[in-house]
């Protein structure tokens, strides 16, 4: 039984009219999310600067607060405080429902993120579908942002940013069919339980190419070609300002705290864990993906546009097709092997797939000649 279950039985044990209980536990549902989210985004603006500090060689933000952890509020009420600027010829209903568009299916991910046993909203038998169902909503808010702005460099940032993700999006479903296929089941709930080995280990090819295609639907570095520092502008919320831009900034990081929960549930066995309460492993695994994402930044030079779409269709495509192969023909031949010598076949097909791949193609180097 979920949470919100629960709370709306005993809100009809203490003879609440039905639709009364069914609209508060709903209601604390959404308080509940919120808090969750906004927090945890302020926690993760924080330990990316500092992090990124470390990584740099240089301090971060100290200033503010015990080793600067109030700074993420300063900035917060900074962007509060600017003016709405909105074009003069604008579509203004669109330009302000943009970011709204954005922001919204963030929140409803976590609707079906299981953060301990139980600790769950609503435990969907469709529970992952659900999840890239409403990821997929943020990239028609992107959409509209570039097309009501009235601005040329927004419009073309929105078409690129649309693409990018519409390129990943199949090889990182491809990655979630695999182990769905290992689970047995959609619920994400079934995912975590079903994994005595993590999945990160016994399909690392599939954790690779889903936790790749992510950062890419993120527009997280590498691939953060949308937003990067040689680009004109800052791409598709170039005209935003205010809270509107505030909404696109929570978004950005609250997709990532989103795609950090779900690769925590899909490959990390989610809360499972020893000694430790379930969802403090949880927040944990969540932080661990999210300093991994923060390493890449600081490391890794930033992709072109050719290099970006290729490696999505001439890389990570195919290698998920032949992963999605390879985990059927065990599921359907071997289904009673010891997991510790799937786990051996399936790093070994990983290291031969990725050396074979990096050798059949590049993504091409040097300049770009015109």
């Amino acid at each position: 039984m979920t949470l919100l279950e629960s709370f709306r039985l005993f809100l009809l044990n203490m003879n609440w009219p039905d639709w009364a209980a069914y609209l508060v536990a709903g209601l604390v549902g959404i308080i509940i999310v919120l808090a969750f989210v906004v927090v945890l985004v302020i926690v993760f603006i924080w330990v990316e600067r500092r992090l990124l500090g470390r990584f740099q060689i240089r301090l971060g933000p100290n200033r503010l607060g015990p080793e600067g952890i109030f700074q993420p509020l300063a900035t917060a009420a900074k962007i509060l405080m600017k003016e709405d600027i909105v074009p003069a010829k604008a579509d203004k209903i669109i330009h302000w429902l943009a970011p709204v568009i954005v922001f919204v299916p963030v929140l409803l991910i976590f609707a079906v993120v299981p953060i301990g046993q139980g600790a769950i909203l609503s435990d969907l038998n469709v529970g992952i579908v659900y999840v890239v169902a409403v990821s997929a909503v943020s990239a028609v808010g992107i959409y509209a942002a570039g097309w009501a702005s009235n601005n040329k460099y927004a419009m073309i940032a929105a078409f690129r940013t649309v693409a990018q993700m519409v390129s990943y999006e199949l090889p990182v479903v491809l990655a979630i069919i695999g182990v769905v296929l290992m689970a047995g089941s959609l619920s994400m709930t079934q995912i975590v339980e079903s994994q005595t080995i993590p999945y990160i280990i016994l399909q690392p090819l599939g954790f690779v190419i889903f936790f790749l295609g992510t950062i890419a639907e993120m527009n997280r570095s590498p691939f953060d070609l949308l937003e990067a520092d040689s680009e004109i502008v800052a791409g598709y919320h170039i005209e935003y300002s205010g809270m509107k831009f505030a909404m696109f900034y929570l978004g950005e990081y609250g997709h990532a705290l989103a795609y950090a929960c779900i690769v925590t549930t899909l490959f990390l066995s989610g809360w499972q864990g020893p000694w430790l309460p379930p969802i403090l492993w949880f927040i944990i695994k969540v932080f661990l993906v999210f300093g991994t994402i923060v390493w890449m930044r600081a490391t890794l030079p930033r992709l072109r546009v050719d290099q970006l779409m290729g490696f999505a269709w001439k890389g990570l495509l195919p290698m998920a097709i032949i992963n999605l192969f390879i985990i059927a023909a065990e599921v359907l031949w071997l289904p009673q092997i010891n997991l510790w010598i799937l786990v051996a076949i399936n790093i070994a097909a990983a290291g031969v797939l990725i050396l074979l791949w990096s050798r059949l193609f590049t993504l091409g180097g040097g300049r770009v000649e015109v």
